[in-house]
């Protein structure tokens, strides 16, 4: 059975870290890239990061470029995000999800992603 499981969130403080985890199974994550997408309450779901099936390409969305870092470990089954200087702002639930094929799409949208982890909760607050 084909699974997402992410891992890593909590409750931190502005300029902060966290390391979030997404350990996969039921498929072979070499051949698949994997997005990081966040929600925040009221908003709709935004693309954060991706990282190609080699780990050779990767994309940031505007805001988190500089700050969050994307890495994964096929022989771990596992997509890291690294979130760094965290703000207020980068609150949210945060989902992995496996894109259709190997390269990252031109954008960080949702489209082209077709199978989503349950999310970890992110909590930026003094």
């Amino acid at each position: 059975q084909l699974q997402l499981v992410e891992s890593g969130g909590g409750l931190v403080q502005p300029g902060g870290s966290l390391r979030l985890s997404c350990v996969v199974s039921g498929f072979t994550l070499e051949n698949y890239a994997i997005g990081w997408f966040r929600q925040a309450p009221g908003k709709e779901r935004e693309g954060v990061s991706c990282i190609s099936n080699s780990g050779s390409s990767t994309d940031y969305a505007d805001s988190v470029k500089g700050r969050f870092t994307i890495s994964r470990d096929n022989a771990k089954n596992t997509v890291f995000l690294q979130m760094n200087s965290l703000k207020p702002e980068d609150a949210g639930v945060y989902y992995c999800a496996r894109r259709y094929t190997l390269l990252c799409g031109s954008t960080l949208s949702t489209t082209g992603y077709e199978s989503w982890g349950q999310g970890t909760q992110v909590t930026v607050s003094s």
